[in-house]
């Protein structure tokens, strides 16, 4: 009898990340989270297997009534076909509900908000891209992120050095 791959159980079944935008929650607030498929060539999704992809300068934009992800790069593997040119930073279809398209279109012409990556992740055999409505925070927001972050760290040695 067959066995299934421990490759393929592992990208239908579970969800795992992918990459983690690390940045966007720093400068923006987070207001509300949408889960989008995404349109990728053969290339790209083997390049994605193996984690070669950078989501930190992307950003999201409403073309006509479409939302696009431009600026994540996916670089090519070495073993890529050769019949393939590759574009490592090539605009991505994001594809969501036309009623949520609708309301992210309203949303995001409001002042201040925008829309953000904030990570990659396997979804039953799929690729789905996490996107967030955001608003960009003021550089004293930012300042008062940092201080909380590092209170928490010193009451996290502080309960370690305790426990010994």
């Amino acid at each position: 009898m067959a066995t299934k791959s421990s490759k393929t159980t592992a990208t239908k079944g579970v969800d795992s990340r992918i990459a983690d935008n690390k940045k966007a929650v720093f400068n923006y607030a987070i207001e509300e989270r949408f889960e989008a498929g995404m349109v990728l060539e053969g290339w790209e999704v083997k390049a994605l297997r193996e984690g070669k992809v950078q989501l930190t300068d992307g950003y999201v934009v409403i073309r006509q009534g479409e939302l696009f992800l431009i600026g994540c790069q996916i670089n090519p593997l070495n073993t890529a076909s050769s019949h393939v040119t590759p574009d490592s930073v090539r605009t991505k279809k994001l594809l969501l509900h036309k009623d949520q398209i609708l309301r992210l279109i309203g949303k995001v012409e409001q002042k201040g908000f925008t829309l953000v990556p904030l990570n990659l992740h396997w979804k039953n055999g799929k690729v789905k891209c996490e996107i967030a409505l955001g608003k960009g925070k003021a550089e004293h927001d930012k300042r008062d992120t940092i201080k909380d972050r590092e209170g928490k760290r010193e009451v996290e040695r502080a309960m370690k050095n305790r426990q010994r």
